[in-house]
């Protein structure tokens, strides 16, 4: 087994991982929460405040995003088929939500801020949807959004002396107050993303 397949097994196990530790945690706080209309209570060991910079260099903070539910995706913009599928699906995502669309906030997060300067990730988000926030910064910066928001990312070498990026593939429910309230898993049936963003809707402060 070459190295590069070794690490992309280790990538998805660890993919696979976090969307059970999210499922179970789901099922524990809704089991308690039956009639609470909530998606899940806020899980607060997942996300916290960061500083990035968007496509225009300018400083985005979690605070930017605060009053709306957020949507987050980390990613990069050299990945061959994982990044580009899911911004094309949540592209579709904020088709079929039409004018609820605009109550959400959307953000494209570079694990690989070397390659992915704000100039680049603004024309690569571009192609899908502006409404998409394209963010990176600082590797110090980025590494510690990562940490806080318990990301999957890791440089994989290749032969030719390049290299590619190893990443979680699912979208991140952040509520309101920037607290993580679930995931969209990578592959995820319409159907099921759908109903998801409509309670992270339902359940925000009605002046978002």
């Amino acid at each position: 087994m070459s190295g590069l397949k070794l690490f992309r097994y280790v990538a998805w196990a660890a993919v696979a991982a976090l969307a059970v530790v999210s499922g179970m945690l789901v099922y524990q706080q809704t089991a308690g929460n039956k009639n609470s209309g909530a998606l899940i209570e806020p899980l607060a060991a997942i996300g916290g405040p960061f500083e990035l910079v968007n496509g225009n260099g300018e400083t985005v903070t979690d605070q930017t995003f605060a009053g709306k539910p957020t949507l987050l995706f980390f990613g990069f913009t050299f990945c061959p088929d994982v990044c580009p599928t899911t911004l094309s699906e949540l592209q579709g995502w904020m088709e079929l939500l039409g004018d609820d669309a605009g109550k959400l906030n959307y953000a494209f997060v570079s694990v690989d801020p070397e390659r992915d300067t704000p100039e680049v990730m603004r024309d690569y988000v571009a192609a899908f949807d502006e409404r998409i926030t394209p963010l990176t910064g600082s590797r110090e910066q980025v590494d510690a959004m990562v940490k806080a928001y318990r990301v999957y990312a890791k440089k994989v070498p290749l032969d030719d002396g390049d290299y590619t990026m190893d990443h979680s593939a699912a979208v991140y429910l952040m509520n309101a107050d920037n607290k993580f309230v679930g995931t969209i898993a990578y592959g995820e049936e319409e159907e099921n993303a759908m109903k998801k963003l409509r309670r992270l809707i339902d359940n925000a402060p009605a002046s978002s």
